[in-house]
């Protein structure tokens, strides 16, 4: 099967069904994988993907990741997975697990493993160091593994590890673009020469016609995350969505390069009290932490203070052009895909047309 074809369903005019009854645009591999109606997945934001936000995710027909690491407490995750069964009604939906780059002391990622497993869910998205270690029990309980990677060279170690599906992200995205900061573009069609897995197309991908170019690249699907970022279903305090919705593609920049931890932000008091350090002192970890700590980050998005913290954002936030139900964002990309298609039709026929001539 053609991982890109295009459904005849696609000529149906989406503004007049409701998300949840509009039929397919597509059907790729990331859609048969999953069993959504959408070739997009609302990544895992830290703090910010709880059941209410990836429930709707599952509604509109994409699938989304509750994040492991924005619960304390495994009693917390457990008591949102649980929610979020009840939320999505039977659609499916996964938990995203990232993990530091090395093992650490006091990490607790088996016993999350071990967690969702009970909890029946279906699909985790994980990143950070590769999950070989861990991919035979999830297989084990029919957990299929989609595994983020910055570089076509970790995709490809990826793929050899036995991961279901892969993430390959740009340096466009927001949060770790990793330290090579190859372009979305380029990413996307170096991997879909190598990768024979479900691939899924990352950073900066934000419009119906950036899907329609992934799916054109190779990609299977691509990943959204800072478009979602102002959807209502995001927690987050409305003076925070306001500044993303005034921001523009050139209000992110990068921090914690002394680190090997490349990360994009929003550009704020934060982020160069980070760069200044960074300059200065280097990677110096104690000085830093005030500033990049999880916490602070939290902070602001209970606030809406957008001048503190350390707040993942990617370029595609000049996208984000207002404050709306997820479900209506995902229209606008649905009709944006389907006019982009539209358009390469009339590029073709008109091409066949001056060949008659």
């Amino acid at each position: 099967m053609n991982p890109t074809e295009v459904n005849a369903a696609a000529a149906i005019p989406p503004a007049e069904l409701p998300p949840t009854e509009q039929p397919p645009t597509f059907r790729t591999r990331i859609t048969e994988l999953f069993g959504t109606r959408l070739p997009i997945v609302a990544s895992g934001l830290q703090w910010l993907s709880t059941a209410d936000y990836v429930a709707a995710a599952a509604h509109a027909g994409m699938i989304g990741f509750i994040t492991a690491a924005s619960f304390a407490e495994l009693d917390e995750l457990r008591a949102e997975i649980r929610r979020c069964h009840e939320l999505a009604d039977g659609r499916p939906f996964g938990v995203n697990i990232s993990m530091l780059p090395k093992l650490a002391k006091g990490e607790r990622v088996d016993a999350v493993l071990d967690l969702v497993c009970a909890e029946g869910v279906r699909f985790v998205e994980t990143a950070g160091r590769s999950p070989e270690p861990y991919l035979p029990r999830l297989h084990a309980a029919g957990i299929k593994v989609l595994h983020k990677v910055p570089t076509v060279r970790h995709a490809r170690s990826a793929q050899t590890a036995g991961v279901d599906a892969i993430t390959v992200v740009g340096a466009e995205c927001g949060g770790h673009p990793g330290t090579e900061l190859v372009g979305t573009m380029v990413q996307a069609a170096l991997a879909a020469r190598d990768i024979r897995v479900p691939l899924v197309a990352a950073g900066g991908i934000a419009t119906g016609a950036q899907l329609v170019a992934a799916l054109a690249l190779g990609a299977d699907a691509v990943a959204i995350g800072t478009r979602f970022l102002v959807a209502e279903e995001i927690w987050a305090h409305a003076d925070y969505k306001a500044r993303l919705v005034a921001a523009r593609e050139t209000d992110t920049t990068l921090v914690l390069r002394s680190l090997k931890n490349t990360l994009r932000a929003l550009r704020n008091e934060t982020t160069a009290t980070v760069q200044q350090i960074e300059r200065e002192l280097g990677g110096d970890l104690d000085a830093l932490m005030p500033h990049i700590a999880g916490r602070v980050g939290r902070r602001a998005y209970e606030t809406g203070d957008a001048d503190r913290g350390v707040l993942s954002v990617g370029q595609a936030v000049a996208f984000a052009d207002r404050i709306e139900p997820l479900a209506a964002i995902v229209r606008r990309i649905e009709d944006e895909s389907r006019a982009a298609l539209a358009r390469l039709g009339g590029l073709r026929s008109s091409s066949a047309s001056n060949g008659q001539h």
